[in-house]
């Protein structure tokens, strides 16, 4: 084979390899953004609904502590933004959430709260009805956050 035609195939194989590698890493860069962009979206999303049942949850159990009468509209948002987490969240964060809802029914069946019970229930930690519920949450949000890199 002539020099010539050696050094041209040489040349355009390395043309070729060049721009190939440019084009793989490219798309890898992309796509690589993309997931993380994809992920944190997917973590904001989750972030406003657990801050949402976090809020409702607590109206609902200090009105459970106070009324034997159900808040049904309190309620049913509650139970809403509890759908919405069976679509996005672990499994974990699902069973605490049903558990804290559960609670809050519950307590609608029992006596009303004195002011002096609930001081009891604030000194000894009963009243912290979404502690479990947060650290599931914590544990989900590592999980993405490990996802991310």
């Amino acid at each position: 084979m002539d020099a010539s035609i050696i050094s041209a195939l040489a040349a355009l194989t390395g043309t070729a390899v060049g721009g190939s590698t440019s084009v793989v890493a490219n798309w890898l860069t992309n796509r690589t953004q993309i997931r993380a962009q994809w992920l944190q979206d997917e973590k904001n999303r989750r972030q406003i609904l657990y801050r949402d049942f976090i809020e409702e949850a607590s109206k609902c159990y200090i009105d459970a502590l106070q009324h034997d009468k159900a808040d049904i509209p309190g309620l049913v948002g509650l139970y809403a933004k509890l759908g919405g987490m069976r679509v996005l969240s672990s499994r974990s964060v699902i069973d605490t959430a049903e558990s804290v809802a559960q609670k809050i029914v519950d307590t609608y069946l029992e006596p009303d709260k004195t002011l002096v019970e609930l001081h009891s229930m604030v000194s000894d930690g009963r009243i912290d009805l979404l502690c479990d519920f947060s650290a599931a949450c914590r544990e989900e949000f590592e999980e993405i956050r490990a996802q991310q890199f």
